[in-house]
Order: structure tokens, then C-alpha cells, then sequence
């Protein structure tokens, strides 16, 4: 619990054409892949952002890659505070972002921002702390 928190980005997509009104399940992906989902370019010509896997996995031999695309929630299984995970899907006044630094999450939300006419967002909790 006494550890500080920040977001974890676990999956920017973006250019998803307006056609697109449902995302299956499983359909960007269904587990962690070791080394990272390629990308940038992905399903309905949307692309992907690298998500913070591609940080809290540097340096690991077995799982150090480019993680492109949606890796899902995994939080610690002993972490004392509940996670919470916030879907967000923006409204751009542009059908496709230009120029954007893939690897930079920060950079990324600037070139949103940037364009956002609005948005929506859901929080949902998530623990593997069978205490919780």
C-alpha cells in the first residue's frame, strides 16, 4: 500500500474509423505475449501505442520488448490497495491522428487533447488479493 502510484497505460489505440461500433472480445488480443504485440499498425487500420509493458519489462531477458497494443490488467497479487482501471474513448474532430510518438504515452494524450471534441470513460476495480 505505501508504494506510490502512477497510470499504467495498458493499451493506446487510435484511428479506429468511425464504422467500427463494437470491439470483440479477445479480438486485439487475449494475454500478455511475451516481448510485446507487434505494431504499430493494427485490425480496421486502426494503430497502437506502445503501453507501459514496454517499461515494466525492460531489462527482463524472457519478457523485454515493444509492447504494442492492449495487454490487460495484472495487478500485484499481494498489493494491499484495489486497482483501478479507466477505459476512456475519445470523439476526435479528425479521422486520423497525424504524425505521433508511438513511444510516448505522453505525447500520445497531447495529440488527443489536442483534437478531443469529448469523451466517455468507465472505472472499474480489479484486485488479485484474495484478502480484498
Amino acid at each position: 500500500a505505501s508504494l506510490p502510484r502512477t497510470n499504467f497505460y495498458h493499451w493506446l489505440m487510435f484511428n479506429l474509423p468511425t464504422s467500427v461500433d463494437e470491439i470483440a472480445t479477445g479480438e486485439f488480443s487475449s494475454e500478455v505475449t511475451p516481448k510485446g504485440k507487434p505494431g504499430p499498425d493494427t485490425l480496421h487500420g486502426a494503430m497502437h501505442a506502445i503501453n507501459n509493458y514496454t517499461s515494466w519489462f525492460s531489462g527482463d531477458p524472457d519478457m523485454g520488448g515493444s509492447y504494442y497494443g492492449y495487454d490487460g490488467p495484472c495487478p500485484p497479487w499481494n498489493d494491499e490497495i484495489i486497482h483501478h482501471y479507466v477505459f476512456t474513448v475519445y470523439a476526435l474532430n479528425t479521422d486520423k491522428l497525424g504524425d505521433v510518438d508511438l513511444s510516448n504515452s505522453s505525447a500520445v494524450f497531447e495529440t488527443i487533447n489536442r483534437h478531443c471534441l469529448d469523451k466517455a470513460e468507465i472505472t472499474v476495480l480489479y484486485t488479485l488479493n484474495p484478502d480484498l
